[in-house]
């Protein structure tokens, strides 16, 4: 019966000696968080393992994600996975729909993302880019001739409606001198000139008094307005001038108009015309709902192909200006032990009682077989 106690004694002692020792071997790999000091000198395995490798561990652990985890390889293969394709384009889709039926101006939308202002800083860039547009072109082509850069067809249509313009102009005349304001303005002018010619005009005004000149003058323009030779006289002055606005440089034309004084007033009318402000106070919806078939069936699933394929081959660029590994290191020195103990405790919890348990069954075990030794001996 002694035998039989003794072997059960050497059994338990080995057993928690083996479970303890592995249960201590487990805590030790977190715990103590930092070293511990008797008399100066650091307790050995102080502190326990993970705490006191973590910059290593850190290190190593960002180089084996950078090495072998996370690769442009790996990301690449990714970008080009169907599924996943097909998963950023639903994505994107859904997006375009809430655009789509949104109610939000431009406006509102560039407040949100805190672009304030956004018409009078596009109003400002087009006017500069105006200015500098204007300018550019006004400097290569300052020593050429003005009709080198009308294009031969606008030159021809514009020659072809020379005709029409002075028929419009004589038209125009007719028109006004047989209106009321311009009957006026005609009896005013031959008051005017007969006041001017002193005693020769209190003649004409004593023979034939002011209405009576008037309604001698005012059918004889009107005649001479309707004269076919007028029209044609009309054309070729036109005809000439044109021609000679043509043989006209262009520095010769920017100083003869001084295009550089009135040049801010027609920059503030094309602005005025392009209606920044009204075009970007209306919902988005109403620009997008005009395209959004094209968009859907073309824009955006092209859209989608294209960054895709531009972020493929940006890969090596961007993993080397993100410094992951740099990056996963700090992240783990940062990490709290307690808690990345709790994390791994948590993961591991079973495999780590049957480690404590293996433990205690070996010793068991050997306890056992020095308990027969001892027998034996």
């Amino acid at each position: 019966m002694n035998w039989f106690v003794t072997i059960v004694f050497m059994v338990v002692i080995g057993a928690a000696i083996g479970g303890i020792t592995n249960h201590l071997a487990i805590k030790m790999l977190f715990r103590p968080y930092k070293p511990i000091y008797i008399g100066g000198k650091r307790v050995p395995f102080t502190p326990g393992l993970i705490p006191r490798r973590r910059e290593e561990l850190a290190e190593q652990l960002g180089k084996t994600v950078v090495n072998h985890l996370l690769t442009p390889e790996g990301i690449r293969n990714k970008l080009r996975n169907q599924f996943f394709k097909s998963q950023i384009l639903e994505w994107s889709l859904l997006e375009l729909e809430k655009w789509v039926s949104s109610d939000k101006t431009i406006l509102e939308i560039a407040e949100k993302n805190e672009i304030a202002n956004l018409d009078e800083r596009l109003e400002k860039q087009f006017g500069n880019i105006f200015d500098t547009k204007v300018q550019t072109f006004l400097e290569e082509n300052r020593t050429k001739q003005f009709h080198d850069l009308l294009p031969e067809k606008f030159r021809n249509e514009l020659d072809a409606k020379i005709p029409i313009i002075s028929r419009f102009i004589v038209e125009r005349a007719i028109e006004y001198f047989e209106s009321l304001e311009g009957r006026r303005k005609l009896r005013k002018m031959i008051d005017d000139f007969l006041e001017t010619r002193g005693m020769l005009g209190n003649m004409v005004q004593m023979f034939l008094g002011n209405s009576s000149l008037f309604e001698k003058v005012q059918p004889e323009v009107i005649k001479f307005l309707n004269n076919q030779e007028t029209e044609r006289l009309l054309r070729e002055l036109i005809e000439k001038e044109w021609i000679k606005l043509q043989d006209k440089k262009v520095a010769d034309l920017e100083e003869i108009i001084r295009l550089q004084e009135w040049l801010p007033t027609v920059r503030q009318a094309v602005i005025k015309q392009l209606d920044i402000k009204g075009a970007l106070s209306k919902p988005i919806s109403k620009y997008l709902k005009k395209y959004e078939q094209q968009l859907r069936e073309v824009i955006v699933p092209k859209a989608v192909d294209k960054i895709l394929l531009y972020l493929e081959g940006k890969l090596e660029f961007l993993f080397s200006k993100m410094n992951l590994d740099e990056v996963v290191k700090e992240q783990v020195e940062s990490f709290p032990v307690a808690r990345l103990e709790e994390i791994v405790l948590g993961i591991s919890k079973r495999e780590f009682k049957m480690i404590t348990y293996l433990g205690a069954l070996l010793g068991g075990l050997i306890g056992a077989v020095q308990g027969i030794i001892v027998l034996l001996l």
